[in-house]
C-alpha cells in the first residue's frame, strides 16, 4: 500500500485497524507503520488509537479531478486549457514551466503535495498531503511585461473573490502578495514570467492556500499564519469546492486583468488593503522608510506617505512591515 491509498482510507476521519490495512493491501503490518510514518514525515497529523488502529483528528478531501472539472461554472470550463491532478510534484509552478510551450491558455495544475513549493524570495512554502491546497496556472498575454505590472495583487483580488463564494469574507490582502486574515497569512501567491517584453508572453501563478493547519506546521511556518478552518467556525469548505471556486475565478478574472490591466481591479484591491492608513517600514536597496501606507495605485505600486511626501513602491524585492 502505498501513501496515497493509505491517506485514502483514512480520509473519513474514523479509526482503522492496522490489521485491516494490512489484510486489504495483502501487505505485513509493519509496512503499513512505514507508510504512516511516511505520511506523518511529511506533515500529516495521523493518530495512534492503540487496538483501534490509526486516524485522522477531522475528515479531509482527497483532491478529485472529475468533481473538481463538475464544479466549474460551464462558461470557465470551456476557458480552460489542461486541467491535473497529481499526488506530488516538485512545485506546481515547476511543473507548468516545464511543459510551457505544448500547454495551452489557461492549464491549471494541482498536488495533493509538493517536495518544493517556492514562496516569495525563495522562500519554501511547506505542503503537506491532504490540507491545503496547491495550484498553478498557466496564463499567455499577447502584450509585453509592461502590461502586467499589478498582476500579483490582482490575483489576491481573484482569491478572495473565490473565498466570498464561498462565505468566507474575512480575509485581506497586504502588498505585494499574501493574503491574510486574523493576523496570520491565509495564502501566498508567486507570479513568474516568461516570453518576451515587448509580447507576447506568459505568466505561471502559483497559489498556495491553508485549509487546515497543525500545530508542528504553524511552528514550522515560522510567521503568524491562518487556515479557512479557523475562518469558518472549525470546518474548511471541501478541498475540491475550494479548488473549482479558485480554479473559475482565476479564469474568469485573467480575462478581465487581460482586457483591463491592473486599473479594472485597484478599487476593490482597496476595499481589501490591510496596508492603508497603517504605519510602515519599508526595507530595500535604498535603505529603510518609515511612513503610513497611502493605498496602491493603477499600476500596483505601493503608497508610503513619509515626512518627505508620498513615494510610490514598486519593487518585488522590498518588505514591508507594519509598525
Amino acid at each position: 500500500m502505498q501513501a496515497p491509498q493509505l491517506l485514502a482510507l483514512l480520509a473519513g476521519g474514523e479509526a482503522v485497524s492496522g490489521e485491516w490495512l494490512a489484510e486489504r493491501a495483502g501487505v505485513t503490518r509493519a509496512a503499513i507503520w512505514k507508510q504512516v510514518e511516511a505520511l506523518r514525515s511529511r506533515g500529516v497529523p495521523i493518530e495512534a488509537r492503540g487496538a483501534a488502529g490509526y486516524r485522522l483528528p477531522w475528515p479531509v478531501q482527497m483532491l478529485d479531478l472529475k468533481r473538481i472539472r463538475a464544479g466549474v461554472p460551464v462558461p470557465m470550463r470551456k476557458r480552460l486549457g489542461t486541467l491535473e491532478v497529481h499526488w506530488e510534484l516538485d512545485s506546481t509552478s515547476s511543473e507548468l514551466q516545464r511543459r510551457a510551450a505544448a500547454l495551452a491558455d489557461l492549464s491549471m495544475v494541482l498536488a495533493e503535495t509538493q517536495s518544493a513549493g517556492r514562496g516569495r524570495r525563495g522562500r519554501t512554502w511547506l505542503s503537506p498531503p491532504g490540507l491545503n491546497l496547491y495550484l498553478s496556472c498557466l496564463k499567455r498575454f499577447d502584450a509585453g511585461f509592461a502590461s502586467l505590472s499589478g498582476l500579483s495583487l490582482a490575483i489576491g483580488v481573484i482569491l478572495l473573490r473565490a473565498l466570498e463564494s464561498l462565505g468566507i469574507a474575512d480575509a485581506g490582502l497586504k502588498w505585494p502578495n499574501d493574503v491574510l486574515a486574523q493576523g496570520g497569512k491565509l495564502a501566498g501567491i508567486l507570479v513568474e514570467l516568461s516570453g518576451e517584453y515587448q509580447g507576447p508572453c506568459a505568466a505561471v501563478i502559483g497559489v498556495g492556500l491553508n485549509l487546515r493547519l497543525t500545530d508542528t506546521l504553524r511552528e514550522q511556518a515560522g510567521q503568524p499564519s491562518c487556515d479557512l478552518a479557523a475562518l469558518a467556525g472549525g470546518t474548511p469548505p471541501d478541498r475540491n469546492q475550494v479548488a473549482a471556486a479558485l480554479i473559475a475565478a482565476l479564469a474568469e478574472g485573467l480575462g478581465q486583468f487581460e482586457r483591463e490591466g491592473f486599473a479594472g481591479f485597484v478599487d476593490e484591491y482597496a476595499r481589501h488593503d490591510l496596508l492603508k492608513d497603517a504605519p510602515l517600514r519599508v526595507h530595500g536597496a535604498q535603505g529603510v522608510l518609515d511612513g503610513v501606507g497611502a493605498g496602491v495605485d493603477v499600476r500596483g505600486a505601493l503608497q508610503v506617505r513619509a515626512a518627505d511626501g508620498l513615494h510610490s513602491i514598486d519593487s518585488a524585492d522590498v518588505t514591508v512591515r507594519r509598525i
